[in-house]
């Protein structure tokens, strides 16, 4: 069965709206305040080849779809995000053109349960606040991978919402990356 993992980069205050920039929120852009070092830029990199394909919520999926398939870099990012599987969850959209898109519609939870189930291929899912929350909610998700900026936003997309319970994690792994004080911390579902 393929895992997925939920990668994000969140806020103290749990924001994860726009880090990029690229969104029209004016809060946007707070991920480039900080310097993630060489090693935050290394646990992306080996993250996305670690991974069989990318799992997105159609918003995520088209400002990545506008922005990687122009891009190129020497450690062979914007390649492996252009040649990896995409599935996208979408009732909307129904002709994906960038390459190896697979359109998923229906109830998001349904698709992904169905895919989870149907091989091997780890997922990651990254932004898709949307669809984070949906695979939360509906107790998908095998890992949460977060790497926290230290900076209160106040107001924008937030990755838990309010909930009716709680969900106990397990801390995996936690480190500071860079010397802005970024930090990487992985959780899985306490008992999984």
């Amino acid at each position: 069965m393929r895992r997925v993992v939920i990668t994000e980069f969140i806020s103290v205050d749990g924001v994860i709206e726009d880090p990029g920039g690229s969104e029209n929120f004016d809060r946007g852009g707070w991920a480039f305040q900080f310097e993630r070092g060489e090693e935050g830029d290394k646990f992306k990199l080996d993250e996305l080849f670690e991974f069989d394909g990318q799992l997105l919520g159609r918003v995520t999926y088209e400002g990545f779809a506008a922005a990687w398939p122009e891009r190129d870099d020497p450690m062979g990012f914007a390649e492996r995000m252009n040649s990896m599987p995409k599935y996208v969850v979408s009732s909307t959209l129904s002709d994906p053109s960038w390459n190896n898109t697979t359109v998923l519609s229906g109830d998001a939870v349904e698709e992904v349960r169905k895919l989870k189930e149907s091989g091997d291929g780890d997922l990651l899912v990254a932004g898709s606040a949307q669809l984070s929350q949906a695979l939360i909610g509906g107790g998908l998700v095998d890992e949460l991978r977060l790497m926290v900026f230290p900076l209160i936003i106040g107001a924008g997309k937030k990755l838990f919402p309010d909930t009716d319970g709680a969900a106990p994690l397990e801390l995996v792994e936690s480190k500071p990356v860079g010397p802005d004080g970024v930090v990487i911390s992985i959780y899985r579902p306490k008992g999984a």
